[in-house]
């Protein structure tokens, strides 16, 4: 049973960070994607990244203050989270997918983690 399960989230001031993590259970997938869904809003896609972590693309709200990276031998894939601002307020999700096919479409990821609250305070 795939089991996708997240840590790192919390309560971080306006310009403070938070790194997120989610370890997977021992599988190495595709890709892997970060989700947010703040309240009465779409999940929405934050960033993701290849199997080989050489392809990362990011929503353009967060490009320049988060970085995602994954180590493959700990079956782990992180969200350094800078510069952290009131609106990326929402339960952040960890996504895998074994396949190809979009990186920025909730729809094309196979598993989901249980998500992680992030509060910025302002």
């Amino acid at each position: 049973q795939v089991q996708l399960v997240e840590s790192g989230g919390g309560l971080v001031q306006t310009g403070g960070s938070l790194r997120l993590s989610c370890a997977t259970s021992g599988r190495t997938f595709s890709a892997m994607g970060w989700f947010r869904q703040a309240p009465g809003k779409e999940r929405e896609f934050v960033a993701a990244i290849s199997r080989s972590g050489g392809f990362t693309p990011y929503a353009d709200s967060v490009k320049g203050r988060f970085i995602i990276s994954r180590d493959n031998a700990k079956s782990t894939v992180y969200l350094q989270m800078n510069s952290l601002k009131p609106e990326d307020t929402a339960v952040y999700y960890c996504a895998a997918r074994s396949g190809g096919g979009s990186y920025i479409l909730p729809r094309a990821y196979d598993y989901w983690g249980q998500g992680t609250q992030v509060t910025v305070s302002s």
